[in-house]
């Protein structure tokens, strides 16, 4: 029987049922037909956080962020390349911890660029400091639950 995954909808946040075995043919939205799965990271807010990191079931990566960090900068692009080849198995995300300090708070978010893996509210990992792409599937692959 093919399982049936929640997967959060990176422009509306609704959370739409998609087979497993469908991930990868492009499934669109129920509620406002975009594309699910664009291979780069969704940006999010507090109002849509806990529908992706709680509701939703497929691993969340967060990169925690701010936009006068150089190191953040320099990763950014590296980490949109890492969504490219992440997606569909796992959510990629960004949160500007200037715009939403209270999700910088809430994760208790010391340094930035800060990668949190997460999993229906759980979080599994963590590690500071930017990365290249490779090194940053690598060690998404490695932490994602089995």
């Amino acid at each position: 029987m093919n399982a049936l995954l929640g997967v959060a909808c990176p422009h509306c946040a609704a959370l739409n049922r998609v087979p497993a075995a469908r991930l990868g043919d492009r499934p669109k939205c129920g509620r406002c037909g975009r594309a699910l799965f664009e291979g780069r990271p969704v940006a999010l807010d507090a109002a849509s956080f806990d529908v992706h990191a709680q509701r939703a079931d497929l691993p969340l990566l967060v990169d925690f962020w701010a936009p006068w960090c150089g190191p953040c900068k320099a990763m950014a692009p590296q980490f949109e390349a890492a969504a490219a080849q992440l997606e569909p198995g796992m959510r990629l995300a960004k949160v500007d911890t200037e715009a939403e300090p209270a999700l910088g708070a809430r994760f208790a978010v010391r340094s930035i660029p800060t990668l949190a893996l997460f999993l229906h509210g759980r979080e599994l990992a963590r590690v500071s400091g930017a990365m290249p792409a490779g090194e940053i599937v690598r060690w998404a692959r490695a932490n994602r639950p089995t």
